[in-house]
């Protein structure tokens, strides 16, 4: 086992008497039993590639050994550990952009890939295969993080550096990719700027290692993060049960090509290379992590740029080919500015009703999952890995959206 030095000791006391107690830095021991024994591991691999002592293993985050390093990295950077959301929206945020209901707003649009390869290799319009293939052919990153099939249905994080490469991972499956895993591997090696495409609570880990939490072992790897896209997500699925569910139906899970949950339908479709599978969502409600009934972000409001096409309040199949767009950050405004003006990315009008459905739904979800919290604590007043008494979210429990970030 790791231990700790005396001297390292004695600057952690003291450092931890100036932090207030709920969002002390701890361990591996104190990750365990806060997080993955209570249900809350989202699988987004952010304690991964750290050390020896962690790995994800067939859809779980499993520990290897025992560790007594007393404030960790896995701790600092896991996205379910209590932090101070005020002190990370004057971080990243700017006041005149937030919105309770997705966080900053910079500018909306809808668009998607200008090639039609794209799109059609890729989940809806295209958009992030694009927007990640363009900051690769102009230099921006020199690496790609996205997530990849394995067999056996499962996902991995995997890092490209060939432009063609991004449309052969383009499709989703509502499985868990510990993408943030694979960052940590490759941020510690040789990569220079690096692109990841993320899901929510994978762009929240990486903003808390932006916030570079004063820790005794290791390095942070996070100044090669160069570009993070956001991926619309409101939930993934048991690997396991979903496999069962395509065998159920005479279906090879190796065979599935993309899935998608069509806005305003209660229906999972499942496309393989036999034909299209439908699944009610009562059936398959079943199978989400349980995790992700206690996420409150959707629109993955960490990102400097978010991907989806959730809730369009005009026709789907008007609308299936498109994605919604929403720039959090100049830098992810540089980015869409580039793909319009080098043609990558078309658009069209986005409509203020859609942005305000968009914005219903994601409250929708932060109020269910602040509800949930509640519910598996026993207390109103303990809400696990988030504060009670956070304005923001004490408005969004009264239904209240007027608020500002402080």
């Amino acid at each position: 086992m790791i231990a700790c030095t005396k001297n390292c000791s004695s600057q952690i006391q003291s450092r931890e008497r100036m932090i207030p107690m709920e969002y002390r830095i701890k361990g591996q021991k104190e990750l365990d039993e806060q997080v993955r024994d209570r249900g809350l591991c989202t699988g987004c691999g952010a304690c991964v590639n750290l050390c020896p002592y962690r790995v994800f293993y067939r859809d779980r985050t499993i520990t290897l050994n025992p560790c007594d390093i007393p404030s960790g990295r896995c701790y600092a950077f896991c996205p379910r550990t209590p932090v101070d959301l005020d002190e990370m929206r004057r971080r990243f945020f700017e006041q005149a952009e937030f919105t309770p209901e997705i966080g900053p707003v910079k500018d909306f649009c809808i668009a998607r890939a200008t090639d039609e390869a794209t799109r059609e290799s890729s989940q809806h319009g295209g958009v992030v295969s694009a927007l990640m293939t363009l900051a690769l052919e102009e230099g921006l990153i020199d690496t790609a993080i996205v997530s990849e099939g394995r067999e056996g249905f499962l996902k991995k994080g995997v890092a490209l550096s060939e432009p063609d490469e991004i449309l052969k991972r383009g499709k989703s499956t509502f499985i868990v990719s510990p993408v943030i895993a694979e960052f940590n591997r490759v941020a510690q090696g040789d990569a220079g700027a690096i692109g990841v495409a993320a899901t929510p609570c994978q762009a929240f880990a990486l903003s808390r290692m932006r916030l570079k939490p004063d820790l005794p072992s290791g390095d942070n790897p996070i100044d090669k993060l160069r570009i993070v896209i956001g991926l619309f997500c409101g939930f993934t699925l048991s690997q396991a049960s979903l496999v069962e569910l395509l065998k159920e139906s005479s279906a090879d899970p190796e065979t599935v090509t993309g899935m998608e949950i069509p806005s305003g339908r209660d229906v999972l479709e499942v496309y393989t290379n036999s034909g299209l599978l439908r699944f009610p969502l009562a059936v398959v409600q079943s199978f989400i992590r349980e995790g992700c009934h206690f996420c409150i972000d959707t629109t993955a409001e960490y990102a400097d740029l978010s991907v989806g096409s959730a809730r369009f309040s005009e026709r789907w199949e008007e609308n299936r080919s498109w994605n919604q767009v929403i720039v959090r950050t100049a830098r992810g405004m540089d980015l869409l500015t580039m793909a319009r003006e080098k043609g990558i990315l078309e658009f069209r009008h986005a409509s203020p009703e859609n942005l305000e459905t968009l914005k219903r739904a994601a409250a929708e979800k932060k109020r269910q999952s602040l509800k949930n919290l509640a519910e598996k604590s026993g207390n109103p007043r303990d809400l696990i890995y988030l504060d009670a008494d956070d304005a923001v979210l004490a408005a969004l429990t009264r239904g209240d959206t007027h608020v500002e970030a402080d």
